[in-house]
């Protein structure tokens, strides 16, 4: 596959993302998983042009930020029960209130 085959295939995440987020704004489970397929477009075109470049270095932080992703994804969900359980709800319009 040429360089063009897998920048399309990242772009399919990254679209998907965007076209999911844009209905779903009150939908706090949906929000997140939209969020990190964007992401992991993001780390995708990065690793096909440092793939393509040949730089050893960046495809080795590349797969450091997949590996954050990983653990970001297992915290967030911990997150939303430990909110679920303190009030009773996990509406998008009360999340504001956690500030300070």
């Amino acid at each position: 596959m040429d360089l063009v085959n897998y920048l399309t295939f990242s772009m399919i995440p990254s679209f998907l993302g965007i076209w999911g987020i844009l209905p779903n704004k009150r939908n706090i489970p949906i929000m997140p998983t939209l969020i990190e397929s964007m992401l992991l477009a993001v780390n995708l075109n990065s690793l096909v042009f440092l793939v393509h470049l040949d730089d050893m270095m960046g495809q080795l932080s590349a797969l450091f930020a997949l590996t954050m992703a990983a653990v970001e994804s297992a915290i967030g969900p911990a997150i939303l029960v430990i909110t679920f359980r303190i009030r009773g709800t996990i509406a998008v319009e009360l999340i504001s209130c956690m500030k300070g």
